[in-house]
């Protein structure tokens, strides 16, 4: 996969942003954490947050494993002093994350977050790695 933002995605990020009150960044993301497509944040910061946003649903889905669960993760949401954090599951190998302000609603974000994953993950889905095969 390429280090390109991807056009067709950037403009639903930017939706999503634009709509939602105290949104402030959305980023799709490979789920070993490669940014696809980013909203509101300069490149350095984007790279930073798509590898946060693979961590954060990597423990989430190993928790859930823990407790027997199947350890699939719909969302995980991180309330912090003066922002919210949304991860969700756009497609297989796809995530979703979304940063807002304190005063956002998380229902009304958790929804729309979740909604754009849907959308997303209709049209994008990142394959799992497979290792090199060595030649001869």
């Amino acid at each position: 996969m390429t280090r390109q933002s991807r056009p067709d995605f950037v403009w639903l990020l930017e939706d999503l942003v634009d709509r939602v009150p105290h949104a402030r960044i959305a980023l799709l993301l490979s789920g070993d954490g490669l940014a696809m497509a980013a909203h509101g944040a300069e490149p350095d910061l984007v790279d930073k947050l798509a590898a946060v946003a693979s961590g954060i649903h990597g423990l989430a889905r190993t928790a859930g494993i823990e407790v027997a669960d199947d350890g699939g993760v719909r969302q995980v949401i991180a309330e912090l002093a003066t922002t919210t954090l949304f991860v969700t599951t756009a497609a297989a190998g796809t995530r979703l994350l979304v940063i807002a302000g304190r005063d956002a609603d998380p229902g009304v974000l958790g929804y729309e977050t979740a909604a754009l994953g849907k959308r997303v993950g209709t049209h994008v889905s990142t394959p799992a790695r497979t290792p090199a095969q060595s030649a001869g």
